[in-house]
């Protein structure tokens, strides 16, 4: 039986690196993580993307967001693994049973999103329903652009810490 934590240590750092990429976008935080192989342990692991993640700058943060499509669409504006679109496609499986209405509100809500934030709306969408989804898209769209920014980037290391734990084959 193979020990994915074992796998991912004894990677070449290639090939680890662009297994770290498909959990998170940023080149930056990749190699941080990278740099602190071997793990001990999965929860070493977990913690070193954590620390990595927040230790990196709001611009590696919004570089990173550009590597996940908008909710409701497939494409990444950046560049994305057919493994990355594949953890997004699966992810954002609420909102390919919604309603046109309600995927319809979700672009609406995107492009207004974009155009206050700069950014798109990045949230953890594992196991939640696109009205879910929608209600936060709606409810963020009131914070100023310095707390959505931060809350954005938790969202992030929510869908990082998935991915990683998807890689270990951890449950999630």
């Amino acid at each position: 039986m193979s020990d994915p934590l074992a796998d991912f240590n004894a990677l070449p750092a290639p090939e680890a690196e662009r297994r770290l990429l498909d959990c998170c976008g940023s080149e930056p935080w990749a190699r941080a993580v990278l740099a602190r192989r071997p793990f001990a342990s999965a929860e070493a692991l977990l913690a070193a993307a954590d620390a990595e993640w927040r230790a990196l700058l709001p611009e590696q943060w919004l570089a990173a967001f550009r590597h996940h499509p908008r909710i409701g669409e497939r494409q990444a504006t950046a560049g994305q693994s057919a493994a990355a679109g594949a953890m997004s496609a699966s992810e954002q499986g609420g909102v390919q049973v919604a309603g046109t209405d309600v995927r319809t509100r979700l672009a609406q809500g995107n492009r207004s999103y974009e155009e206050r934030f700069g950014f798109i709306f990045i949230i953890r969408a594992q196991g939640r329903s696109a009205e879910e989804m929608l209600g936060a898209l709606t409810a963020r769209l009131d914070n100023d652009p310095a707390a959505e920014l931060r809350v954005a980037a938790e969202q992030q290391r929510q869908i990082t810490q998935l991915r990683l734990r998807r890689l270990l084959e951890l449950p999630t």
